[in-house]
């Protein structure tokens, strides 16, 4: 098990890891997505343990640009079709090798960047053989407090108790500076 003491920067899948996988339109064909607060805690709760974050999605919408603008990732590469070119950028323009980086996903198009990283993550209702090639397959179904779990699991790695892992947020929260 590691300590990811080395990890620099924590991708997320979007469709099926921070949603939960619906997709919902309106009359009028807008699509709109639903998202977890918990999981908007733990991308705080990451970046004030000076680990950055962002969104890897192979979808598009004005709702998943909104939502990370108002938590403000990182790194934000969204109707992105080709996951691994997408990884080759992040890590040469933000000068990460892989081994620094995690990745969470899902499904299919997903693997090839699961199996290329540092540290790899599941929710717990991903498809078989994404469950099969992480290394560490989580509690929580996508879309269901996935990246909180995520995010809890990694610092209590780091040997830090969850008043520690929190103490950082929660001074950040005295100041009204945490978006959920």
């Amino acid at each position: 098990m590691s300590n990811f003491q080395n990890l620099k920067l924590v991708l997320f899948d979007v469709d099926g890891v921070l949603t939960n996988g619906d997709i919902y339109i309106n009359e009028n064909g807008e699509a709109f997505k639903q998202f977890n607060v918990k999981d908007g805690i733990a991308i705080s709760l990451l970046k004030a343990h000076g680990i950055m974050t962002g969104v890897v999605s192979g979808k598009e919408s004005l709702s998943l640009k909104k939502r990370c603008d108002q938590l403000g990732f990182d790194v934000v590469y969204t109707g992105c079709s080709n996951k691994i070119e997408a990884l080759k950028l992040i890590s040469k323009k933000y000068s990460l090798t892989y081994e620094e980086i995690a990745f969470v996903g899902d499904d299919i198009i997903d693997m090839l960047v699961l199996r290329s990283v540092g540290f790899s993550f599941s929710p717990s209702d991903a498809h078989p053989s994404i469950k099969n090639c992480v290394d560490h397959l989580m509690n929580l179904p996508g879309g269901r407090g996935v990246a909180r779990e995520i995010a809890d699991y990694i610092l209590l790695n780091r040997g830090l108790n969850l008043e520690q892992a929190y103490k950082p947020l929660l001074d950040q929260w005295n100041n009204l500076d945490v978006v959920q």
